[in-house]
Order: C-alpha cells, then structure tokens, then sequence
C-alpha cells in the first residue's frame, strides 16, 4: 500500500514535532516545513526516511511554492497538509508597530493561504479524501483571554479561509478543519510575562496547560479515516473553560 503524504509548517517548533511524531506513527510520509533547518535535519536523523526535511522561509510566497514543488518531486503528491506555523507578538493596541503587525499576520496567516494555494492543485489529483488542518487559537473568538488583536486577527481569519475552503472543495473530497486549542506548553510560553502564564494556566479547568501530543492527537483523528465526514469546523479544544 502507496503511503501517504503529509506537509507540516512549523515543524520543527513544540507543537509541530508532535504533530509529525503522530502522523508518522500512523504510517504517513511527513514533510518538515520550517526556517529552522538545523532542527529538521535532527528531525529526519529522529523519524528516518518517514521524514522530509524541507527549510523553508515560510513568509515568502516563492519559498513555499518551491518546497510544494521539492515535495512533489521527493514524495510524489500530497495527501495532507498541517498549517501549524504560527507566534504571538505581544505589543498592546494601539500601540503595536507596522512591522509587527504585517510579519504577524504573515506567519499566523498568510504562509497558510499560500500553503492551501500550493496544497490543493495536488490533492485534487489524489484518490480518496484528502485533508487540511489549520492551527487556530482560542484567541480568535474568547475575549477573556489576554491575547492582543492582531494576533486574535490572523487566526480569525485562518478560520475563515478553513470553512471557504471546506465549502469550495466539499465535492472534490478535501476537507477542512481547524483546531483551536488554549494554552498549550509550546515554546510561546516564552512570549508571556510569568505573571500573564500564571494567571491562564489557573484558568484550565484541569490546573494544567495542555500538551503538543493531545493536540496532535485530534490531528491525526482528523486526518484518519475516521474525520473524512468532518469539515468546515472549528474544533475547540480547552478543557470545557468557557462553556457557558
């Protein structure tokens, strides 16, 4: 059986490590998408020829399309694609600097649209049903968290792209979701005052943060047979904090 192929952004950062170690345990070819190129070589010595390291400049466009082009050529088509990538800059409204905001929305943003762009022209020419997970945040809809608004924005708006996308592909079999996890133990802790840290992990119901491999969990569900009747959602993953 022809193995499937799968692309993760960001895959050499906290959360999408576990993501590949996940999609490789379950029997797929992952490339590594991620400017970090010493730590996807670390990667591929880790998961073998499972992995493609592929270090990749993900806020230009032509970086993006040649890694779609290296993954063809290596792998042969994709399956899967894992929008991962992702930061928090932390200035406060109003005063957050041109600069920050465009390379905010560049990482969080637009690498997944650019991404999708090059992603689904290959899946179109795959069988079966083909997925697209996008990494959201609790950010784009709970106000109580202390998130600043361009990042609430980039992720919005990466939600919205999931549900056009799912809408606009329905019948060619792509489907698209995206998880929207809350404070999750990821290298981003670094970008929050211990004070700020505190005070979200008191917040989760079960006295902890979550972890990267209960998230990369629900990605491996999703991209399973087992989610090809999911899409066009937002799957929130908090421990139950803002039912209401």
């Amino acid at each position: 059986m022809t193995k499937r192929i799968a692309a993760v952004t960001g895959a050499a950062g906290g959360m999408g490590r576990a993501i590949v170690a996940r999609l490789v345990q379950d029997g797929m070819a992952v490339a590594g998408l991620d400017i970090d190129a010493e730590g996807l070589e670390g990667m591929a010595a880790t998961h073998g020829g499972a992995f493609l390291a592929c270090p990749t400049d993900l806020m230009q466009a032509d970086a993006i399309a040649a890694a779609f082009e290296r993954i063809d050529g290596e792998l042969g088509g994709l399956d899967a694609l894992v929008n991962n990538a992702g930061t928090c800059f932390m200035s406060e409204f109003p005063e957050i600097p041109e600069d920050e905001f465009e390379k905010q929305m560049k990482i969080n943003f637009s690498a997944a649209f650019h991404c999708c762009q090059a992603a689904v022209p290959r899946m179109l020419k795959r069988d079966g049903v083909k997925k697209i997970v996008n990494i959201s945040s609790n950010g784009a809809y709970n106000f109580d968290v202390f998130d600043p608004p361009h990042y609430r924005a980039s992720k919005a708006a990466m939600d919205t792209l999931t549900k056009d996308l799912a809408r606009r592909y329905a019948r060619e079999k792509i489907a698209v979701n995206s998880i929207a996890p809350a404070m999750t133990e990821t290298p981003l802790f670094d970008v929050v005052s211990e004070e700020v840290l505190e005070k979200a992990i008191a917040q989760m119901p079960h006295g902890r943060p979550m972890r990267p491999e209960e998230v990369a969990a629900w990605v491996g569900f999703l991209i399973s047979p087992a989610g090809d009747i999911s899409s066009g959602n937002v799957i929130i993953l908090n421990q139950g904090r803002d039912v209401r």
